[in-house]
């Protein structure tokens, strides 16, 4: 069924999205306080991008016709406290295929980083001292991916030729992929003690809040490395400081709990932690394939088609 209504509102102004189909009428909002027409008529709603919950929920109460609530991230949190303000059989889609790249590039960076030292060389460099000596490498090491979908298959990808030892996965169902078994997360107390780095990519739910908790980190051996790419909500703070602070544990995380991260906070100055500001899927390769999935979606529901990635279908 083609749409009863046809504004469409969009975070790029249309003229910049190559192949958008006819017969829609484009608007352009990314977040301000005016809206760009009546919420009542927007058939098909993308949310701004990483402009926070409260701008991606605020225009929900009013869309009484949306059809399509598209983000353009991985992870649906920040849209999916306004899913009750939606009439019953609105489509939510995530944008699969958008963030996989850059969010698998900086996992290995991260990795990278935190293991041969590199925040240490540039301190050194800062201060004109020369910190040779030898640094843990990547080749030999397990391995743990803590959500195995579409990221987490292509971090997998780019692990491949650094010589690992030992690649596992845990998503929330088991099932065989053409790298090897994965495992659910009731088997991580025996996944977790084999780790020397334990990946987390994945999405923030019920089943996955604090998730990465005292018992999960007690599990991991020492001198592990912690890399959040997920959400901040997945790791519980205070349990990681007090890993961190120990000395015992180390962690790369480009997500945190709170976020941002407050001035003060004692996460910025634990020892043996690499931050960065959630910067995963913002590189160079997110507005071209944004708009390329814009497109594509639109295209589909301009004919009545199905639209793709569909997470949740309001109820």
């Amino acid at each position: 069924m083609t749409a009863t209504t046809d504004d469409v509102w969009l975070p790029f102004p249309a003229e910049e999205i190559d192949g958008l189909p006819e017969g829609l009428n484009y608007l352009f909002w990314d977040g301000e306080p005016d809206y760009p027409g009546d919420p009542a008529d927007c058939a098909y709603y993308v949310v701004p991008y990483m402009k926070g919950p409260e701008v991606a929920v605020r225009p929900l109460a009013s869309m009484s016709a949306v059809q399509v609530v598209q983000t353009l991230s991985a992870g649906i949190d920040h849209v999916e406290p306004g899913l009750g303000l939606l009439p019953a059989g609105v489509r939510l889609c995530n944008a699969k295929g958008v963030h996989e790249a850059s969010t698998a590039e900086l996992t290995l960076a991260l990795i990278l980083a935190s293991l041969r030292g590199l925040p240490g060389f540039v301190h050194g460099q800062d201060k004109e001292e020369w910190r040779s000596g030898f640094y843990p490498a990547l080749a030999d090491k397990s391995v743990l991916i803590v959500g195995y979908g579409s990221i987490g298959a292509a971090i997998e990808d780019r692990l491949a030729p650094f010589e690992c030892a030992r690649v596992a996965r845990v998503a929330r169902s088991a099932r065989t992929t053409a790298r090897g078994p994965v495992h659910t997360l009731d088997d991580l107390p025996a996944l977790l003690p084999e780790a020397d780095v334990v990946i987390l990519s994945t999405p923030l739910n019920p089943s996955t809040q604090g998730l990465v908790g005292a018992d999960f980190l007690a599990a991991m051996p020492d001198g592990a490395l912690l890399v959040n790419v997920a959400r901040g909500g997945v790791v519980d703070t205070k349990a990681l400081l007090s890993e961190l602070e120990s000395g015992r544990l180390r962690a790369a995380l480009d997500v945190t709990d709170p976020e941002p991260l407050p001035e003060g906070h004692p996460l910025w100055h634990a020892p043996n932690v690499l931050i960065t500001p959630h910067v995963g899927g913002s590189t160079s390769a997110f507005e071209p394939r944004a708009k390329r999935l814009l497109a594509a979606q639109l295209t589909r529901f301009a004919a009545g088609e199905p639209v793709r990635n569909v997470v949740t279908t309001t109820g």
